[in-house]
């Protein structure tokens, strides 16, 4: 799964990493420490420029909205349970197989932060105490300090209460796709805690490695099965996972600060 992320490369630096020929300065987004479901977010994406006469796909760097809405969707309402899409079944789910087929894009992020349960409150659960599970997040990112390229679709929906002129009349969309969570050791792992990425949840975003992302960023690329070739997960052992304040729960909460390495679990959260 993946919920929440953080994204604070600027798009110049993003640009550069992923070869990007066309972005919008006027789409600049902030530094988001703690993105949200619905939030704007970048995407890279191969596309023709719009109105160019040459249909030749260009490499763009877009300001897209996360949850996917489908374009056959009577309504937006649904797209806050659109955020993520499995990697098993993406290619055959009505509400994502054509993006699928034709509508790819990275997303790319610092890392995503994921949430374990603490065994004290996991004991407490057991005892059949009620009280809520209290848990601690932790922050997982390429342990080289790469950029993490997460997979992703994106979708265009029309408003059809809106005239064509008026600027939210098109929602440009997107989903994060997820995969079976790595069980092999991590590239750096917690002194205390998780030794894995499946030890804190079973799924985690797909990440693609460098050289996928011309195969699937390419909207020319439409063979299903080699798509579906692309998914696979990348190499063990290249991303690293620490614990952060629960600070970050909260999605108010925005800054640098959210990303700080604890020593160890916060009391009360003890993994």
């Amino acid at each position: 799964m993946c919920g929440r992320y953080s994204s604070s490369r600027g798009p110049e630096d993003l640009a550069g990493v992923f070869e990007v020929e066309k972005w919008e300065p006027k789409e600049a987004l902030a530094a988001d420490y703690n993105v949200a479901p619905t939030k704007d977010v970048y995407a890279v994406l191969d596309r023709p420029l719009k109105d160019a006469p040459d249909r030749t796909p260009v490499r763009q760097l877009r300001t897209l909205k996360w949850g996917l809405v489908p374009s056959w969707a009577k309504s937006p309402e649904g797209a806050a349970r659109m955020i993520n899409a499995r990697a098993e079944t993406v290619h055959e789910k009505p509400a994502y197989r054509r993006a699928f087929a034709a509508r790819r894009c990275i997303l790319p992020a610092d890392g995503y932060f994921e949430w374990v349960t603490g065994s004290t409150e996991r004991d407490l659960e057991v005892e059949g105490k009620k009280k809520r599970p209290r848990k601690q997040p932790y922050f997982v990112t390429p342990a080289d300090g790469s950029v993490f390229a997460m997979a992703g679709l994106y979708e265009f929906w029309r408003d059809s209460t809106l005239p064509d002129d008026h600027p939210q009349a098109w929602w440009v969309t997107c989903s994060v796709i997820t995969t079976e969570a790595e069980t092999g050791p991590l590239g750096v792992a917690p002194a205390e805690g998780p030794q894995s990425l499946a030890d804190i949840h079973p799924r985690m975003p797909l990440m693609l490695t460098s050289d996928r992302w011309d195969a699937w960023l390419d909207p020319r690329h439409t063979d299903v099965e080699d798509l579906r070739s692309l998914l696979a997960p990348p190499p063990e052992g290249l991303m690293r996972a620490y614990p952060v304040s629960t600070a970050v729960s909260n999605v108010r909460n925005n800054g640098p600060e959210l990303l700080k390495e604890l020593e160890g679990p916060e009391e009360g959260t003890l993994f």
